[in-house]
């Protein structure tokens, strides 16, 4: 019985034809491919009597290889007409295939990561819609705090009383490392990447999403120090090792100090020029040492261990490095502005 049908598939091979590649391959998955005709003898086989399975077995053998050589054959038959066709003229400019590039945001982020990863600091991930808990309370902002109105977050639900369990889009990546402190014991190294969303007006310096990252570095006795010799690191990577920083004093509810930082201009060299407002700085970032009612909320001893953070926007990072004027360039998506950046990594 299976000798029949091999030799019935053997007829069926040598009458074979094939017009164009696409026909070819219909004819290789019937009969070659794993679930194909000759591979499903294979099943038939073990059922054959002890005394005939190497007389199939040489025949399925030879099934197969002359449908090896059959496909072979059409293939480069169909090859050789396509070469010979009369349609086509070898006179005629090739099309050019345009290359894509990646987004300049996308560009400067893997940049920002990569300083960092070579740093020690790991990736982490949360999500973009968020609870009030993990964005606002677990960081450390009052029950009033201006950034809880409407006028800054987006709310996706507020049908319940409990502020706690509102959920919002979230205004900041700090989110993500309040999950990574719930779940992780230190010592705590991350960097969150991420987009994020506060309710502005659309301008050509704000918008109402955007992108951040954020870092978070929590161990036994981490310092202020620690922390500046981190960014000055970064500054110089990114912006060239000439770069020099400030810190300024500042407030943010979840560090303690807190301070923004600056960048000597890396246009004008310091002396001053109109993208610095000629005071030679520009401001880059926000940081601190995480303030330790953020630390105990998150389940982890402010007694023992101290920790630092920082906050980078990526549209602002991209803004100096490629000195773009309007932040809504980035999310028009007009191919003329994308083009620029072909040759950025």
């Amino acid at each position: 019985m299976i000798l029949e049908k091999i030799e019935q598939l053997l007829q069926e091979v040598n009458s074979l034809k094939a017009s164009n590649a696409e026909e070819l391959e219909v004819i290789r998955i019937k009969y070659l491919s794993k679930k194909g005709e000759i591979n499903s003898l294979m099943s038939d086989f073990r059922n054959v009597a002890a005394e005939e399975k190497k007389t199939v077995g040489m025949n399925i053998n030879k099934l197969k290889q002359t449908a090896v050589e059959k496909i072979n054959s059409l293939r480069e038959q169909i090859v050789t007409n396509d070469n010979n066709s009369d349609n086509i003229d070898l006179t005629r400019s090739a099309y050019p295939i345009p290359l894509g590039t990646r987004h300049p945001l996308t560009i400067v982020e893997n940049e920002i990561i990569d300083i960092f990863s070579r740093m020690g600091f790991i990736l982490a991930d949360g999500p973009e819609v968020e609870d009030d808990m993990h964005v606002f309370t677990r960081m450390n902002f009052a029950a009033e705090h201006p950034a809880r109105d409407m006028q800054d977050t987006f709310f996706v639900e507020t049908n319940t009383k409990d502020v706690t369990k509102n959920i919002i889009l979230r205004s900041h990546t700090s989110s993500v490392q309040t999950r990574v402190m719930e779940t992780q014991k230190p010592p705590i190294r991350v960097i969150c990447p991420g987009r994020v969303y506060r309710n502005e007006a659309i301008t050509a310096r704000a918008h109402c999403f955007f992108h951040q990252v954020e870092g978070l570095y929590i161990d036994k006795e981490v310092s202020f120090t620690d922390l500046k010799q981190v960014l000055l690191s970064f500054a110089r990577e990114m912006f060239g090792a000439d770069t020099k920083i400030r810190l300024r004093p500042s407030y943010f509810p979840f560090t303690e100090p807190s301070a923004e930082m600056d960048i000597s201009c890396h246009i004008c060299g310091g002396v001053g020029c109109g993208f610095c407002k000629h005071t030679g700085w520009v401001e880059i970032l926000g940081c601190g040492m995480v303030d330790p009612n953020v630390l105990e909320q998150c389940g982890i001893d402010s007694k023992i261990y101290s920790g630092y953070a920082f906050g980078l926007g990526v549209e602002r990072i991209t803004n100096l490095k490629y000195q773009v004027s309007d932040l809504r360039m980035f999310s028009e998506n007009d191919t003329r502005f994308l083009r620029e950046f072909e040759a950025a990594y």
